[in-house]
């Protein structure tokens, strides 16, 4: 299986929004707790300011990631297909993201995660993210208290 990770294009939105929509049903592994439509995905993550990139596998979307500036630094987000799960997908992204973010000069990036997302801190843990500060007992939609991770990876 080949992986291309390349820019995201207004013709990956439909797939985006699709595979963030099935994480979110899934559950436990983002923050987002209500589905998106493609318009409020396009809105929310399809912007000049916003580091986006796309990986295909065989020419499937298998996932996305994005980043936006936060104070002198980044924060990111990513989601690979968890109803097909393309092996290495988030390691691709992770290296596209982190060149495109040093070549524009940032000297850091956050990701701040569910402290109930085991696969999600494993996975910052290995692309070299280091425990940074925690907010405790934030409510879900639901009232459920969970603590969110912060990791940072200086560049």
């Amino acid at each position: 299986m080949t992986l291309h990770v390349r820019p995201t294009i207004p013709a990956d939105i439909p797939d985006l929004t699709n595979l963030l929509n099935y994480t979110i049903r899934v559950g436990g592994t983002t923050a987002n707790e209500e589905e998106m439509t493609q318009d409020v995905f396009e809105t929310h993550c399809v912007d000049p300011a916003v580091i986006i990139h796309t990986v295909l596998a065989d020419h499937i979307v298998a996932g996305f990631q994005y980043v936006i500036a936060i104070d002198d630094g980044l924060s990111i987000a990513s989601f690979t297909d968890q109803e097909n799960p393309v092996r290495g997908a988030g390691s691709a992204l992770f290296a596209a993201t982190k060149a495109a973010a040093i070549a524009k000069g940032y000297p850091w990036i956050d990701a701040k995660i569910r402290a109930d997302n085991r696969p999600g801190l494993a996975y910052y843990s290995k692309m070299g993210f280091e425990d940074y500060k925690t907010d405790y007992a934030i409510p879900l939609r639901d009232g459920t208290p969970v603590d969110r991770i912060t990791k940072r990876i200086l560049l």
